[in-house]
């Protein structure tokens, strides 16, 4: 076998309907190497790993598996050559154990030896560092110990080739500095890692050769150790990238937004928010900086109508909007990115144009006389679709839940900020968006501020919250710990009141 190649998918190429979602790609995978796909949102990372895992076939191409030419016709193929996947959306049942899902599948006979299950999962889960109680019910652990399940669910038969598909989308900064130390655990005892990903920060951190695709294309093989991450990104979008946002100086006027003695119950049925005061003024970006779980949720869902509030007042363009409902605070001008695109952000079963009219449709020019303006609505889909580069293969007519995480994304960012909201909330607004992208997305929202408007950010990026805010709100168990200027502090320092040190002491 030339070079030890665990895998080798030679020249693949696979349609779908309006679109060539891989065009004779290559890629070669050593054995003990973490090899990163790196490549825009819908440039055909996931396809191609599809196609390997036997989920899609494709149209034209080679795979060979440890130099053995192979037929992989279904997931159960890829299984039984050793290769395993985690999705970038979990495939777990929600009210079973930890135990019941990763044999789901695997139970062998009549038989459930559960007890047997569990104490081979454990004794995977320490020799991994993966720390799974067998036990616990997947509903009641966190999204990143999820994904240690899926994790286990592979090794558990006998994977020796891992896919991780946007393995850190939904991940906290910890949870995904925790998931390198577990890949680089699994190469050490023997596993070759395949990482589709769009971050070059991880990318650089784990990776040691990295594939770059654009739009369907192979465009480079790189050595990660010794490729920038500058020239790696212009591999992938076509062009120079900057990493930093160019904007002028915040021109703050009227107060927009207004939270006074706030108290909002979070779903354990005590105080997530705890007497938060803060103003939001148009013409400034404000970040809302925390580790997550810190009240940011039950703040957002609180001005936005999505839970109601124990006391306090929310204050809109000097009006109390306390008792408004959801549509009528939308009308009074509130936009909302949300934190979780698939639950709060999109119907995944209706068209992308149907997405973009899903908060105006009752209304002109959107409708007249109970009559949907079919043509209006398509051209204003298009529009924000053209405009935000949402990539879909068919169109507008296309189902939501079709597109790509990223350009889930895209589309309802291009949604709310087309609103031309008087305050914009923007939650993780660029989670899942490759570096293009969120080069794009940073300067729609400062665009944004520059007409006139006001943006709350809410982001568990640092680097993020400093490269878009004017002022930065720190939040640490619901209370608010400080509001400094960004061109006044540093990451240390906001890092420092993250973890609920006061001001004075953080400096």
């Amino acid at each position: 076998m030339d070079n030890n190649y665990v895998i080798e998918m030679l020249h693949i190429r696979k349609e779908f309907p309006g679109i060539v979602a891989n065009d004779d790609v290559t890629l070669q995978v050593k054995e003990g190497e973490i090899h990163a796909i790196l490549g825009e949102n819908g440039a055909g990372k996931s396809t191609l790993m599809s196609i390997l895992f036997g989920l899609y076939h494709p149209d034209r191409g080679t795979i060979k598996v440890r130099g053995q030419e192979v037929t992989i016709k279904n997931p159960n193929d890829s299984t039984r050559l050793g290769i395993g996947m985690v999705h970038q959306h979990f495939q777990l049942v929600h009210n079973f154990t930890v135990t019941e899902n990763i044999i789901l599948g695997k139970e062998g006979g009549f038989i459930l030896h559960r007890k047997e299950a569990s104490r081979r999962i454990k004794a995977l889960s320490e020799k991994y560092g993966l720390n799974i109680d067998p036990d616990m019910k997947i509903e009641d652990i966190s999204v990143g110990m999820q994904q240690r399940v899926e994790i286990l669910k592979m090794l558990y038969r006998d994977a020796n080739i891992l896919i991780f598909d946007e393995p850190t989308g939904v991940l906290t900064p910890q949870e995904i500095d925790d998931l390198m130390q577990i890949m680089r655990n699994l190469v050490k005892e023997g596993k070759s890692i395949i990482l589709i990903t769009h971050k070059l920060n991880e990318i650089k951190a784990v990776a040691d050769r990295c594939t770059i695709i654009r739009r369907g294309k192979m465009i480079n093989v790189v050595d990660v150790a010794s490729t920038g991450m500058k020239d790696m990104a212009a591999m992938m979008v076509g062009r120079p990238v900057s990493f930093k946002v160019d904007k002028a100086p915040a021109q703050p006027g009227s107060t927009i937004l207004e939270l006074k003695d706030l108290c909002v119950m979070n779903a354990k049925k005590i105080l997530g928010v705890k007497h938060f005061n803060l103003s939001v003024h148009a013409g400034e970006i404000v970040g809302i900086a925390g580790v997550d779980g810190n009240g940011q949720s039950e703040l957002v869902e609180a001005i936005t109508g999505l839970t109601p509030i124990e006391s306090g007042e929310i204050i809109i363009d000097g009006k109390t909007i306390n008792k408004l409902s959801i549509r009528e605070r939308n009308e009074f001008g509130i936009g909302h990115i949300p934190e979780d695109r698939q639950k709060r952000g999109l119907i995944p079963t209706e068209s992308i144009a149907d997405n973009m009219a899903v908060k105006e449709y009752y209304r002109p020019p959107f409708s007249g006389k109970g009559i949907l303006n079919d043509s209006y609505i398509r051209k204003y889909a298009q529009d924000i679709v053209d405009h935000f580069d949402v990539r879909s293969g068919e169109g507008i007519r296309s189902p939501a839940g079709k597109l790509s995480g990223g350009n889930q994304q895209k589309m309802i960012v291009g949604r709310e900020i087309a609103m031309n909201p008087k305050l914009l909330i923007a939650v993780q607004p660029t989670r899942g968006l490759d570096v293009g992208a969120i080069e794009y997305i940073h300067k729609q929202i400062v665009a944004h501020r520059d007409k006139g408007n006001a943006v709350l950010l809410v982001s568990l990026e640092l680097d993020e919250i400093f490269n878009l805010s004017d002022r930065i709100a720190v939040i640490s168990s619901g209370e608010l710990i400080n509001i400094v200027n960004t061109s006044e502090t540093n990451e240390h320092a906001v890092g420092l009141m993250m973890a609920g040190v006061k001001h004075q002491e953080a400096v």
